[in-house]
């Protein structure tokens, strides 16, 4: 996150004594990424970060992957995945790659039991149903309906949901979410053609510091695997941080469309990229005004990736029958566009109040046996006459 921020007390020198008022000092962590050579954050913490009590297991927690070489369009049934009270329970990986895994998640329960940890992968969810709050040891963030939020790797986190009705789509990625270069100056501030600007996110604030030893519990994910280990001392427990790799959030509805005389490319839409996909975000917006425009999109080859699209509200103009919460896969190789009379019925028409939101990935995406078991079995015949 190319912004500088900074939450509770610091001391003016870096890697400088800072005396505890209790006695002693706080212990320096420098929080980051890519080794010594991208963003991070230094934190100054209550107790030693490494004080591991215990292992107690280690299990898998991979997918387990139902068609490896997909050539089908799929049509997802996203709110038939079923709630159930524990986070990490809800969450069912629906498609992956090497690069990334895009999953949904129906949590009935605030994760408040243990502490969780993604050592693999920064981590993109988007707040379908549901309001809280994402507690971390870098502040808090308060979220609600049609919110990102970006969790850096490594990061420790738990959340609070004020209701248990509650639908997530997230995204695991092995490299980093950044805004679109294009959209950026050669420092990284965001430039005047950008849909959004640095007002809009979310920063964390309402740093929690905890000054408890005792049995804390977290599980982290790695390689496939979900360790539990057990810390020494309460995993917030941090005074004070400044830097730039933190999780933030950004919403949906802050998005500002780019909208021209005739169709745009899907790139218009792009809010964030890796170096293996972009994500893009589909807001209600007017359609093109050239006299002779066709809003709907024209049929298109995913010659280069594979193109998911989530479903969160509004009137979806291109297809028929999407309801919300349905996922759409159209897998490279093969053509895809409006269904049938989609195009045609589309000449007119003045505005959209479709909300949705799209991964595009570089590599070809595997789908796993629960994404099986919520697919309808014919969208990949619905553009026939």
């Amino acid at each position: 996150m190319p912004i500088y921020h900074k939450l509770g007390l610091i001391p003016p020198k870096r890697h400088t004594i800072f005396e505890n008022p209790k006695g002693g000092i706080y212990y320096e962590q420098l929080f980051g990424t890519e080794g010594f050579n991208s963003h991070s954050s230094l934190m100054y913490e209550v107790h030693r970060p490494t004080q591991v009590k215990e292992i107690l297991k280690s299990y898998s927690v991979a997918p387990k992957i139902a068609i490896d070489k997909n050539i089908k369009s799929l049509l997802l049934q996203g709110f038939q995945v079923s709630p159930q009270d524990d986070f990490l329970d809800s969450r069912k990986a629906m498609l992956l790659n090497s690069d990334c895994t895009i999953g949904l998640a129906a949590p009935k329960k605030s994760l408040r039991s243990y502490f969780y940890k993604n050592a693999d992968a920064d981590e993109m969810i988007f707040v379908h149903r549901g309001t809280g709050t994402l507690r971390t040891f870098l502040g808090n963030i308060p979220f609600e309906y049609g919110d990102y939020l970006i969790i850096p790797r490594g990061m420790i986190y738990q959340i609070d949901f004020d209701t248990e009705d509650n639908r997530l789509l997230y995204v695991e990625s092995s490299a980093p979410f950044h805004t679109p270069l294009r959209y950026k100056s050669s420092s990284g501030q965001l430039l005047e053609h950008s849909p959004f600007c640095e007002r809009d996110f979310k920063l964390p604030q309402d740093l929690e510091t905890f000054d408890e030893k005792g049995d804390f519990l977290i599980k982290v994910k790695k390689e496939g695997m979900m360790h539990e280990i057990i810390y020494a001392t309460h995993p917030f427990d941090v005074i004070g941080w400044d830097g730039y790799n933190f999780p933030y959030g950004f919403s949906i509805h802050n998005f500002e469309p780019i909208t021209g005389r005739v169709h745009q490319p899907p790139p218009v839409h792009q809010t964030f990229e890796t170096a293996s996909f972009v994500v893009c975000s589909f807001v209600p917006r007017k359609y093109d005004y050239h006299p002779k425009s066709i809003p709907a999109p024209y049929n298109h080859s995913n010659v280069d990736s594979d193109e998911m699209l989530y479903y969160v509200d509004g009137d979806f103009m291109s297809r028929n029958n999407i309801e919300q919460g349905h996922i759409t896969l159209h897998p490279k190789g093969i053509p895809h566009g409006p269904a049938p009379g989609a195009y045609e019925r589309s000449i007119g028409h003045t505005e959209t109040q479709e909300l949705a939101v799209m991964v595009d990935t570089f590599r070809p995406l595997m789908v796993t046996e629960d994404a099986m078991r919520i697919d309808d079995g014919k969208y990949y015949k619905s553009w026939v006459d």
